[in-house]
Protein backbone atom coordinates (compact mmCIF):
# COMPACT_ATOMS: atom_id res chain seq x y z
CA UNK A 1 0.00 0.00 0.00
CA UNK A 2 1.50 3.35 -0.64
CA UNK A 3 2.12 5.60 2.09
CA UNK A 4 2.48 9.65 1.57
CA UNK A 5 5.44 11.13 1.50
CA UNK A 6 6.86 13.50 4.44
CA UNK A 7 8.32 17.04 2.99
CA UNK A 8 11.26 16.03 4.53
CA UNK A 9 11.42 12.59 2.53
CA UNK A 10 11.13 14.26 -1.08
CA UNK A 11 14.94 15.50 -1.36
CA UNK A 12 14.20 18.96 -2.98
CA UNK A 13 17.35 21.05 -3.97
CA UNK A 14 17.78 24.06 -1.90
CA UNK A 15 18.06 27.38 -3.54
CA UNK A 16 21.89 27.31 -3.96
CA UNK A 17 21.52 23.80 -5.22
CA UNK A 18 18.33 24.47 -7.80
CA UNK A 19 20.77 27.81 -8.76
CA UNK A 20 23.43 25.45 -10.12
CA UNK A 21 21.13 22.98 -11.19
CA UNK A 22 20.77 22.17 -14.85
CA UNK A 23 18.11 23.79 -16.19
CA UNK A 24 15.79 22.44 -18.86
CA UNK A 25 15.51 24.08 -22.52
CA UNK A 26 12.68 26.10 -21.43
CA UNK A 27 12.23 29.55 -21.13
CA UNK A 28 8.83 31.11 -20.20
CA UNK A 29 7.04 34.75 -21.42
CA UNK A 30 4.64 36.37 -19.85
CA UNK A 31 2.70 38.53 -22.54
CA UNK A 32 0.62 41.51 -20.36
CA UNK A 33 -0.76 38.83 -17.21
CA UNK A 34 -3.24 40.55 -14.92
CA UNK A 35 -3.52 37.92 -12.42
CA UNK A 36 -0.53 37.97 -9.74
CA UNK A 37 -1.99 34.83 -8.63
CA UNK A 38 -1.34 33.29 -12.35
CA UNK A 39 2.06 34.92 -12.34
CA UNK A 40 2.89 33.13 -8.78
CA UNK A 41 1.87 29.97 -10.28
CA UNK A 42 3.84 29.88 -13.22
CA UNK A 43 6.53 30.47 -11.11
CA UNK A 44 5.91 27.83 -9.14
CA UNK A 45 5.73 25.77 -12.17
CA UNK A 46 8.75 27.05 -13.18
CA UNK A 47 10.41 25.90 -10.60
CA UNK A 48 9.22 22.18 -10.29
CA UNK A 49 10.60 21.47 -13.78
CA UNK A 50 13.69 23.89 -13.84
CA UNK A 51 12.65 26.21 -16.10
CA UNK A 52 15.79 29.01 -17.26
CA UNK A 53 14.26 31.65 -17.12
CA UNK A 54 10.55 33.58 -17.07
CA UNK A 55 10.73 37.06 -18.88
CA UNK A 56 7.62 39.39 -17.46
CA UNK A 57 6.61 41.50 -19.72
CA UNK A 58 4.04 44.68 -20.07
CA UNK A 59 1.85 44.82 -17.11
CA UNK A 60 2.83 41.98 -16.07
CA UNK A 61 3.73 42.13 -12.16
CA UNK A 62 6.80 41.80 -10.70
CA UNK A 63 8.25 40.45 -8.07
CA UNK A 64 8.68 41.23 -4.69
CA UNK A 65 5.04 41.06 -4.47
CA UNK A 66 2.24 39.95 -1.71
CA UNK A 67 -0.16 38.31 -4.33
CA UNK A 68 2.57 36.57 -6.33
CA UNK A 69 4.16 35.35 -3.59
CA UNK A 70 1.22 33.65 -2.08
CA UNK A 71 1.05 31.38 -5.07
CA UNK A 72 4.91 31.54 -5.84
CA UNK A 73 6.07 29.97 -2.27
CA UNK A 74 9.74 31.27 -2.57
CA UNK A 75 10.19 29.85 -6.29
CA UNK A 76 10.15 34.22 -7.09
CA UNK A 77 13.81 33.45 -5.14
CA UNK A 78 15.16 30.56 -7.78
CA UNK A 79 13.70 31.25 -10.87
CA UNK A 80 15.83 33.13 -12.40
CA UNK A 81 13.43 36.15 -14.09
CA UNK A 82 13.73 39.62 -15.82
CA UNK A 83 11.65 42.29 -16.74
CA UNK A 84 10.82 43.54 -20.41
CA UNK A 85 8.18 46.44 -21.02
CA UNK A 86 7.60 45.03 -24.70
CA UNK A 87 7.19 41.16 -25.36
CA UNK A 88 8.45 42.07 -29.27
CA UNK A 89 11.86 43.59 -27.62
CA UNK A 90 12.44 39.82 -25.94
CA UNK A 91 11.04 37.76 -28.50
CA UNK A 92 13.41 39.44 -31.05
CA UNK A 93 16.07 38.91 -28.39
CA UNK A 94 15.97 35.53 -27.75
CA UNK A 95 14.88 34.68 -32.02
CA UNK A 96 18.46 36.14 -32.48
CA UNK A 97 20.10 34.01 -30.08
CA UNK A 98 18.24 30.83 -31.88
CA UNK A 99 15.73 29.93 -29.18
CA UNK A 100 12.83 28.87 -31.42
CA UNK A 101 9.34 31.15 -30.19
CA UNK A 102 6.27 29.46 -29.67
CA UNK A 103 3.31 30.84 -28.76
CA UNK A 104 0.25 29.04 -27.04
CA UNK A 105 -2.92 30.07 -28.92
CA UNK A 106 -5.72 28.83 -30.32
CA UNK A 107 -4.70 30.07 -34.13
CA UNK A 108 -5.03 28.80 -37.87
CA UNK A 109 -3.07 26.46 -38.44
CA UNK A 110 -1.45 26.02 -34.97
CA UNK A 111 0.37 22.82 -34.00
CA UNK A 112 -1.87 20.61 -31.45
CA UNK A 113 0.65 19.95 -28.13
CA UNK A 114 0.25 16.45 -28.47
CA UNK A 115 1.79 16.50 -32.54
CA UNK A 116 4.69 19.10 -31.17
CA UNK A 117 7.96 17.26 -31.26
CA UNK A 118 10.58 19.47 -29.74
CA UNK A 119 14.05 18.79 -30.94
CA UNK A 120 16.79 18.17 -28.94
CA UNK A 121 19.49 20.11 -28.58
CA UNK A 122 17.04 23.01 -29.19
CA UNK A 123 16.10 25.77 -26.85
CA UNK A 124 12.08 27.02 -26.91
CA UNK A 125 10.79 30.37 -25.43
CA UNK A 126 6.71 29.70 -24.88
CA UNK A 127 5.01 32.84 -24.85
CA UNK A 128 2.23 32.69 -22.67
CA UNK A 129 -0.88 35.67 -23.01
CA UNK A 130 -3.41 38.01 -21.26
CA UNK A 131 -6.08 36.43 -19.39
CA UNK A 132 -8.86 38.02 -21.76
CA UNK A 133 -6.96 39.15 -24.96
CA UNK A 134 -4.20 36.19 -25.07
CA UNK A 135 -1.34 36.42 -26.99
CA UNK A 136 -0.84 39.69 -28.76
CA UNK A 137 -1.42 39.06 -32.61
CA UNK A 138 2.22 40.73 -33.20
CA UNK A 139 4.05 38.61 -31.08
CA UNK A 140 2.41 35.60 -32.79
CA UNK A 141 3.23 36.93 -36.36
CA UNK A 142 6.83 37.02 -34.64
CA UNK A 143 6.66 33.57 -33.58
CA UNK A 144 7.95 30.55 -35.11
CA UNK A 145 5.61 28.11 -34.17
CA UNK A 146 1.74 28.44 -32.85
CA UNK A 147 0.26 25.22 -30.34
CA UNK A 148 -2.93 25.12 -29.58
CA UNK A 149 -3.86 23.01 -26.38
CA UNK A 150 -6.57 20.42 -27.28
CA UNK A 151 -9.56 21.00 -25.52
CA UNK A 152 -12.81 18.61 -25.69
CA UNK A 153 -15.74 20.17 -23.61
CA UNK A 154 -17.71 23.30 -23.97
CA UNK A 155 -15.05 25.75 -22.43
CA UNK A 156 -12.86 27.29 -25.13
CA UNK A 157 -9.92 28.41 -22.44
CA UNK A 158 -8.09 27.14 -19.88
CA UNK A 159 -6.48 29.77 -16.77
CA UNK A 160 -3.23 30.64 -18.10
CA UNK A 161 -1.81 29.24 -15.12
CA UNK A 162 -3.33 26.07 -15.76
CA UNK A 163 -2.18 26.72 -19.71
CA UNK A 164 1.55 26.63 -18.50
CA UNK A 165 1.13 23.76 -16.28
CA UNK A 166 -0.03 21.99 -19.01
CA UNK A 167 2.45 23.18 -21.67
CA UNK A 168 6.20 22.74 -19.35
CA UNK A 169 5.20 19.26 -18.07
CA UNK A 170 4.17 18.15 -21.83
CA UNK A 171 7.63 19.82 -23.42
CA UNK A 172 10.05 18.66 -20.07
CA UNK A 173 8.60 14.94 -20.84
CA UNK A 174 9.04 14.97 -24.19
CA UNK A 175 12.73 16.36 -23.38
CA UNK A 176 13.78 15.65 -20.33
CA UNK A 177 11.99 12.36 -19.40
CA UNK A 178 11.48 10.34 -22.39
CA UNK A 179 15.12 11.03 -22.88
Amino acid sequence: MARKLKNSELARLDVSEFKQAKKSPIIIVLDNIRSLNNIGSVFRTSDAFLIEKIYLCGITAQPPHNDIRKTALGSTETVDWQYFENTTDIVDKLKSENVQICSIEQAKEATMLYDFKPQPNTKYAFVFGNEVKGVSQKVVDASDLVIEIPQFGTKHSLNISVSAGVVIWDVFSKLVVSR
